[in-house]
């Protein structure tokens, strides 16, 4: 007869995860930022400007210079963010499959246990969104934000003064007198100068897309017999730019919810990034303590990783009877190509 030992353990909610489609699909930011390994993992590890480690300081939120959100993590460990949630198996589920263990009632049973499966996948998918919120504020600020043990941190990677722009008054994307055309040509030029490399992709949300597929300077460029007239769609707006700038744009909208419960754009509305062709860093993931014990044989746990670098872990409770699920990952990007890139606020 089988046990919950054997019907609820790491491994076959790893299997489980893993062989979730829906699971497959990557974010943007995983695709630019591809994970690595690194056992353990230190600020050594983690290049920011000019090959440089990043540097973690302690430091006030400054809401004038950023609209970055602040990570919440259990805490700083070895340098690193640590982020661990833990879940049991409620008492109403875990009555139904002992007693649906001893009876033949496997898809019921099955039923239980997928219900279970998936609560311990959302666990895994709020993993995954930590690394996201982490490289967007990395391209729409330079720097990382992070509440732990009651302090501020700041990862700072140092990003140019002279390859950030805040735009103001009339110059703001949503002002019929702007020059977003301009805008753009100058940014692009003020790194291909800098570093010899000119950006040709670009992030922004669908409020900062907004301003350009309304704005009368580019319908007028488009159509100069007519250009109010135009009945703008995003594929001609996308054209658009490829043919003016050679530029291919990400309309990142994607959202998460935040450890309060509200909801957030992963790329923050009103900036908008350049970036260059290619990766532009990795998604670096460190040694947790439930996987450090497994690899040191000192765990009586039972742990499988998945997505490189997220552990998940189930302990045997023996009274009452239960299994505890704990999914773990330490994490931070590196960025060595962020003197490549340019950030704007347009609004």
């Amino acid at each position: 007869m089988p046990t919950l030992f054997d019907l609820v353990n790491a491994k076959n909610i790893a299997a489980y995860y893993q062989n979730n489609p829906s699971n497959s699909i990557p974010y943007l930011g995983a695709t630019l930022f591809p994970p690595k390994k690194q056992l353990g993992l230190d600020l050594s590890w983690i290049k920011g400007s000019k090959g440089l480690p990043v540097a973690l300081m302690p430091a006030a939120f400054d809401a004038k210079a950023t609209v970055r959100d602040r990570i919440g993590f259990s805490k700083i460990q070895t340098d690193m963010p640590f982020f661990r949630e833990s879940m049991k198996i409620g008492e109403k589920d875990r009555q139904e499959l002992n007693k649906l263990a001893s009876s033949d009632s496997d898809a019921m049973a099955q039923a239980i246990i997928t219900n279970i499966y998936d609560d311990v996948s959302n666990l895994v998918n709020g993993a995954n969104v930590q690394p996201e919120r982490m490289i967007m504020q990395l391209l729409s600020s330079g720097k990382i934000s992070i509440t732990a043990n009651r302090l501020d941190y700041d990862y700072d990677y140092k990003m140019k003064d002279d390859h950030k722009e805040s735009l103001a008054g009339g110059a703001q994307w949503s002002n019929t007198d702007a020059t977003p055309v301009e805008d753009i040509m100058r940014w692009q030029d003020t790194v291909e100068d800098n570093t010899g490399t000119r950006p040709t992709n670009a992030i922004m949300t669908r409020k900062t897309f907004g301003y350009l597929l309304k704005h009368p300077s580019i319908r007028l460029d488009m159509n100069p017999l007519g250009g109010q007239n135009i009945i703008m769609t995003d594929a001609m707006l996308k054209q658009y730019l490829k043919d003016k700038f050679g530029l291919s744009v990400a309309v990142y909208n994607k959202k998460y919810r935040a450890e309060d419960g509200s909801l957030h754009n992963f790329y923050p509305d009103d900036f908008f990034t350049l970036i260059p062709d290619g990766g532009l860093g990795n998604t670096y993931y460190g040694t947790t303590p439930e996987e450090s014990d497994l690899l040191a044989g000192q765990s009586a746990a039972d742990v499988s990783i998945v997505n490189t670098g997220v552990a998940i872990t189930t302990i045997k409770e023996p009274h009452p009877v239960n299994v505890e699920t704990i999914v773990s990952e330490i994490t931070l990007p590196s960025f060595e190509t962020i003197d490549d890139i340019f950030i704007a606020k347009v609004n």
